[in-house]
């Protein structure tokens, strides 16, 4: 590397060109190449045919730049569904079983049988919330009805009058 004159900054090497290699800019206390006004360097004068390639090929000083880095190689795809031995999280639809035993249960009874044939069928987690959800969704399916049979009951029998008619 060349040392500039004494009195002048040393300059950092510039990290857009390579080493020992002109970058086209002057170097310290030399003057620039005269160009005329508007010009590009290495370009044709006017009225000048640019060199002649062939179709398709890029110029030699882009050569570099037009190949492309190579991909590492893919690893194979995993298999589609749940991740063996579960892992995923309980059955979407054993929660729902759950959830439903309180809010309706005729709907919970269903969607725990539901959930009980999809996780025998996936191997997914959540056997015991189907399970809850089947045992509250009956339980409270049998008070519901028995609620209503008796408050049904008791309509018929507040209004029975023994039977006789008043005067």
């Amino acid at each position: 590397m060349s040392h500039p004159p004494p009195g002048e900054p040393e300059r950092p090497p510039s990290p857009y060109e390579q080493p020992g290699q002109p970058s086209g800019l002057p170097q310290w206390g030399q003057q620039p190449e005269q160009q005329q006004w508007g010009q590009q360097p290495d370009q044709p004068q006017w009225g000048q045919q640019p060199e002649q390639q062939q179709w398709g090929q890029r110029p030699q000083e882009h050569q570099q730049w037009a190949q492309q880095p190579a991909y590492p190689p893919q690893g194979p795809y995993g298999q589609y569904g749940p991740p063996p031995g579960g892992g995923g999280g309980p059955n979407t639809m054993a929660i729902l079983s759950l959830v439903f035993a309180f809010v309706f249960a005729p709907a919970g009874i269903v969607l725990g049988h539901l959930a009980k044939r999809q996780i025998r069928r996936t191997g997914e987690d959540g056997d015991q919330l189907a399970t809850w959800g089947l045992i509250l969704s009956y339980v409270f399916t049998a008070i519901g009805l028995l609620a209503c049979c008796g408050w049904i009951a008791l309509a018929v029998w507040a209004n029975s009058d023994g039977g006789g008619t008043y005067n």
